[in-house]
C-alpha cells in the first residue's frame, strides 16, 4: 500500500488523565516493526474495562493512553517476519495474545500467554516502545490493541485473521465482551444440559453468558439485575425468568436457594462487585454448584466467604476472555456468528460515528445501551 513504511496521521481518542473525557486528536502512528501489524480499524465497541481505566480504578495503566480492545479492521501493512496475516486481510486485534510457544499457550487448560504480557501491561510494544505520538508526546498502548484509533499497531501474536465476508461493525464485539460471556458458560463452567443457572448482571457480558447457557442446554436460566428495563432483552437471549435483589428483604442468595430447591448448578457474576461475587457463590447448590467470576473488580478489592461454602462442595472459578485461546478460536467464533449459531447483531443497541465516543460512554453509564459500536 502507498502508506506502508510511512508514519500515518489519523484520529484517535486519547485519555490524557483519569476522570477526564476522552479527547479526539490527530495522532501519528509509526510503521510496524519486525513481528508487528498495522491495522486500519473500521469499527470498535466500548467495554466496561475501558471505563474502569477512565475512572482510575484499574491499576498500572500509564497515561496518556489510547484505550479500546473490541475492534475489527483491515491489515494496512506488516513488519518483517510476519506470516500470519497480509495487507488487506480482515482481522480482530486480540487483547489476550496467543504465541503458541510459551508454557501457558502449550497447556490445554490455559488461555493465557506469557509472551508480551509484561510489556503489554506497561502500555508498550514487545520491544518496549510505543507506536503512537501526539503533539510531540509519546502515547501509551492499552491491552496490546488500542482500538480507539483509526490506525493501530499490534504484535503479530495479538491478531486473528477472520472470514473476509464478516461485517466488521458487528464482529468487533467478539474481541472481548460476547466471547468472554459465551466462553464463561461453555468453557469455564461447562454448563450441562438440563441444568439451572443464575446470571448476575444483565449487561452485554451477562447476556452473552445467558446465550451460552441456552446453547449448552440449560433448562432454567435466572437473570438477576436491579434494572428491570433489561429483563425483556435477557428473555430474548434465553433467560427463563428475571428477578431483582431489591424485591425481597432476604439476601438474593437465600431467595435463589429457595427458588431452586437448594441452589443453582451454575452461577455467573458479570458486574465486578465483590459482594455480588459472594452472593453468586452462596446461591450455588451444596455438593456440586460452580460459580464463575466474570466481572472485573476495582483495584485492591478482595473476595470473601465462609470456608464452609467451599468445604461443602461448591467451586469458585474465574475466567478471562471466556477461556478461549484467542488466535485459534476468534476466527471460529466469527464462523459461528456467520452460521447463526451465536448472536452478535442483537447486542448492538447504538451505532455512532467515532467522534461521539464520549456520548457512547454516557449511554453505557445510563444503562441505556448494551453495546455501542463506533464507526470510523
Amino acid at each position: 500500500m502507498a502508506t506502508a513504511g510511512k508514519v500515518i496521521r489519523c484520529r484517535a481518542a486519547i485519555a490524557w488523565a483519569p476522570n477526564k473525557p476522552l479527547s479526539v486528536e490527530e495522532v501519528e502512528v509509526a510503521p510496524p516493526k519486525a513481528g508487528e501489524v498495522r491495522i486500519k480499524i473500521v469499527a470498535t465497541g466500548i467495554c466496561h474495562s475501558d471505563d474502569h481505566v477512565l475512572k482510575g480504578s484499574l491499576p498500572n495503566v500509564e497515561f496518556p493512553v489510547i484505550l479500546g480492545h473490541e475492534g475489527a479492521g483491515i491489515v494496512e501493512s506488516i513488519g518483517e517476519g510476519v506470516t500470519s496475516v497480509k495487507p488487506g486481510d480482515k482481522v480482530i486485534p486480540l487483547c489476550l495474545p496467543q504465541c503458541g510457544e510459551c508454557s501457558y499457550c502449550q497447556n490445554p487448560e490455559s488461555n493465557y500467554c506469557q509472551n508480551s504480557q509484561i510489556t503489554q501491561g506497561k502500555g508498550v510494544m514487545p520491544d518496549g516502545t510505543s507506536r503512537f505520538t501526539c503533539k510531540g508526546k509519546q502515547i501509551y498502548h492499552f491491552m496490546g490493541t488500542s482500538t480507539f484509533s483509526e490506525y493501530t499497531v499490534v504484535a503479530d501474536i495479538s491478531v486473528a485473521k477472520i472470514d473476509a465476508a464478516a461485517p466488521l461493525d458487528k464482529v468487533c464485539l467478539l474481541g472481548c465482551g460476547i466471547s468472554t460471556g459465551y466462553g464463561a458458560a461453555v468453557n469455564t463452567a461447562k454448563v450441562e444440559p438440563g441444568s439451572t443457572c443464575a446470571v448476575f448482571g444483565l449487561g452485554g457480558v451477562g447476556l452473552a453468558v445467558i446465550m451460552g447457557c441456552k446453547i449448552a442446554g440449560a433448562s432454567r436460566i435466572i437473570g438477576i439485575d436491579i434494572n428491570k428495563d433489561k429483563y425483556a432483552k435477557a428473555k430474548e437471549f434465553g433467560a427463563t425468568e428475571c428477578i431483582s435483589p431489591q424485591d425481597s428483604k432476604k439476601p438474593i442468595q437465600e431467595v435463589l436457594v429457595e427458588m431452586t430447591n437448594g441452589g443453582v448448578d451454575y452461577s455467573f457474576e458479570c458486574i465486578g462487585n465483590v459482594g455480588v461475587m459472594r452472593a453468586a457463590l452462596e446461591a450455588c447448590h451444596k455438593g456440586w454448584g460452580v460459580s464463575v467470576i466474570v466481572g472485573v473488580a476495582a483495584s485492591g478489592q478482595e473476595i470473601s466467604t465462609r470456608p464452609f461454602q467451599l468445604v461443602t462442595g461448591r467451586t469458585w472459578k474465574g475466567t478471562a476472555f471466556g477461556g478461549w485461546k484467542s488466535v485459534d478460536n476468534v476466527p471460529k467464533l466469527v464462523t459461528e456468528y456467520m452460521s447463526k449459531k451465536i448472536k452478535v447483531d442483537e447486542f448492538v443497541t447504538h451505532t455512532l460515528p467515532f467522534d461521539k465516543i464520549n456520548e457512547a460512554f454516557e449511554l453505557m453509564h445510563s444503562g441505556k445501551s448494551i453495546r455501542t459500536v463506533l464507526k470510523f
